[in-house]
């Protein structure tokens, strides 16, 4: 069965038709830029668009959404505009698509793909996953089973939160080098590692791909390892999420 599969991120929209059975893409990903502000109109416009590249006439499509997703309504916009704070967003969006449209949390998207088809799968006990793109994301497994919405990147550190000092954006905005930046990336599992004993920490998002510049400035008493799906994993699992 092909979904379509849209990840919305802080920054920009990522998608493609999806195989749920296998876990793999089937076409060229699109990209798109995600719009300043990001609105509930601009963001619909942007969907849209995405619908209409892949000329989509399936029932279902699956978005991961950079909120906490409860019933079908968003009640947060860390990274998004406050207008979809409390948003009827299954349904808004079902209607502006003209198609059964499932909303989740992005990084519950992601780990649910790296869980199902990465190295996730079958590890028993407690694992953390979290995205690190403009703003961190998290995504918390217990024997396989999502404890949905966590906002792990939101943790109180010194101003403000981690996402600020240990998201790739704040890398990026403060032109670290890599192991200054993992210095406080170190400090947030450490944290994370104080806070829940988790038995594997995996990381995802764009940033993922460049662990091998960062990683070995990490230390941590856990496996820490990167999703083998990268920055893919939220088109997969946003998909998984629509069935």
């Amino acid at each position: 069965m092909e979904v379509l599969g849209i990840d919305v991120g802080g920054t920009g929209i990522k998608s493609n038709i999806v195989d749920i059975e296998t876990g793999t893409s089937t076409h060229e990903k699109f990209k798109i830029k995600t719009p300043t502000p990001a609105t509930p109109d601009a963001v619909i416009e942007c969907l849209k668009t995405t619908v209409e590249n892949f000329n989509w006439q399936g029932k279902k499509i699956g978005i991961g959404f950079p909120a906490v997703i409860k019933n079908g309504i968003s009640l947060t916009a860390s990274n998004i505009d406050a207008q979809f704070i409390n948003y009827d967003i299954n349904a808004k969006f079902s209607e502006a698509l003209n198609c059964d449209v499932t909303v989740i949390n992005d990084a519950d998207a992601a780990g649910i793909a790296e869980m199902t088809y990465g190295k996730g799968k079958g590890v028993n006990g407690l694992v953390i996953f979290i995205t690190l793109g403009t703003g961190i994301g998290s995504a918390l497994f217990y024997n396989g089973q999502l404890l949905g919405n966590t906002e792990l990147g939101h943790l109180k550190y010194k101003k403000s939160v981690f996402e600020k000092y240990a998201s790739n954006s704040a890398r990026e905005f403060h032109h670290l080098s890599w192991k200054k930046w993992a210095k406080e990336l170190d400090v947030y599992l450490n944290h994370l590692n104080l806070l829940l004993s988790p038995d594997l920490i995996l990381i995802g998002g764009g940033v993922s791909k460049n662990f091998d510049l960062f990683g070995q400035f990490l230390n941590v008493p856990v496996k820490v390892d990167t999703a083998s799906l990268l920055n893919d994993a939220g088109i997969v699992g946003a998909a998984m999420a629509s069935v």
